[in-house]
């Protein structure tokens, strides 16, 4: 057992991990922070409002980095010793970044006042659209450099960026949440990513392998071709989610008020709390991983052994979340949002299946396997916002949860199907 566990911990996987428990631990601390603030001064109807403007900033977001982070990573990964080849993949991702923020910059200030009444429901807000619409370049740029890091795997420096942005966030939060109320934790949301894009320019600079002269090269079809399968299914995924998240808490709003769209948005944030460890590993350390694979049983194993760190982790950390349920809601939030309670059974079987479905996901994305990504993509997102509206209609808020899970259980067993002779025979 010793030599066993011995050889787990040896792997690069839990290495990257242990680096990455460190900004992890800072981010929940911060998150644990920020959502108590949050609660006190929003109260659940403006966590509703939040939760919206979240939604729909990824959205943004996801457009104008123009999805494509993981293919960044992987051409980097993959071309990591021809500086030739990924400077190609570098200049060419600089000037779709760049023209795409732009684009979503002034769509962002030319349509505020629509944007404010449509997702906010009021007017009142649409300077938060034109200070999203001004700072979304620096966003979309701090994206690029982050990928870039990862794809030289320096796996260090993608640690304090996330320490820095935690922190940032953490600081806008408070600050401008106890000075603004709502306003101001809606302007600290779509401009704290900019602040950290100073620590990433720093960071980069110091990078051997990089140079500023790469991101003014020319703009290469061959190179821009190869991100476009990793832009379609990112973009899909990006914009997929936060748009069927959307839909379903302004369904809640209609039907069940803004209370209890609010204390749905809170069980949500609990999941990104916990979640962060998982996803930021996952894409740290699995992406570039996969990409170097050659062979299905090179690629099985590696699968196989992240379930074995991931499930186990998964059911301990659920287990004691539902047990101690109470007294996280109050830790995190106020006695006002105990309501939850009954929404964490089915979030944190859903959260189990999600992660189960992101592992086998990578896949997809490491493989290019564009077309089937963005279908799978699109039957879950789309099961998710049809079950979430027939299980509210018949059980109340807690059908969106319910909703959640049976949406992921199906894209896990679609994923298993598509898989299944990678999953189940040797090559």
């Amino acid at each position: 057992m010793l030599l066993k566990l011995k050889k787990i911990m040896a792997t690069d996987l839990v290495k990257v991990s242990s680096l990455n428990a460190i900004a992890t631990l800072v981010r929940m601390m911060t998150g644990v922070i920020s959502a108590k603030v949050v609660a006190i001064e929003l109260k659940p109807e403006g966590m509703a409002l939040l939760g919206q403007l979240s939604s729909f900033s990824l959205l943004l977001l996801s457009i104008s980095t123009g999805g494509i982070k993981n293919g960044i990573t992987k051409y980097v990964a993959q071309y990591g010793d021809s500086v030739k080849k990924y400077s190609l993949f570098l200049s060419t991702g600089f000037w779709i970044t760049f023209s795409l923020s732009v684009f979503c910059g002034l769509v962002l200030i030319f349509g505020a006042g629509y944007f404010s009444t449509t997702i906010l429901k009021d007017p009142q807000y649409k300077a938060v659209f034109y200070i999203f619409g001004v700072t979304i370049i620096l966003y979309a740029l701090n994206e690029l450099l982050i990928a870039i890091i990862n794809g030289f795997r320096e796996f260090k420096k993608y640690v304090i960026i996330n320490i820095a942005g935690s922190v940032v966030g953490l600081i806008f939060t408070v600050i401008l949440s106890y000075q603004f109320g709502v306003y101001g934790a809606l302007i600290a949301l779509v401009t704290y990513q900019s602040i950290v894009f100073i620590v990433t320019l720093a960071l980069i600079s110091k990078t051997a392998k990089f140079t500023w002269k790469m991101f003014f090269g020319k703009f290469s079809k061959t190179a821009a071709r190869g991100l476009a399968n990793y832009s379609k299914m990112a973009i899909v995924s990006l914009i997929a989610l936060p748009l069927a998240q959307m839909l379903v808490r302004d369904f809640i709003i209609d039907s069940e008020g803004k209370h209890n769209a609010g204390l749905w948005e809170s069980m949500n944030r609990i999941s990104n709390i916990y979640l962060t460890v998982i996803t930021t590993s996952l894409s740290v350390y699995y992406l570039p991983k996969l990409a170097g694979l050659k062979n299905n049983q090179e690629i099985r194993t590696e699968v196989m052994s992240v379930y074995k760190l991931l499930i186990p982790f998964l059911i301990v950390v659920s287990l004691i979340l539902f047990l101690f349920r109470y007294y996280i809601i109050n830790i995190l939030f106020t006695e006002e949002f105990q309501e939850m309670q009954q929404f964490f059974a089915y979030q944190l079987l859903g959260d189990l299946l999600k992660m189960s479905t992101w592992v086998l996901g990578y896949l997809l994305v490491a493989k290019a396997m564009t077309r089937t990504y963005i279908t799978v993509e699109l039957i879950s997102c789309s099961l998710f916002v049809v079950l979430s509206i027939l299980f509210v209609n018949a059980y109340g808020t807690i059908g969106a949860t319910i909703g959640y899970a049976a949406a992921f259980l199906c894209q896990l067993l679609i994923m298993i199907a598509i898989f299944r002779k990678l999953l189940f025979k040797y090559e």
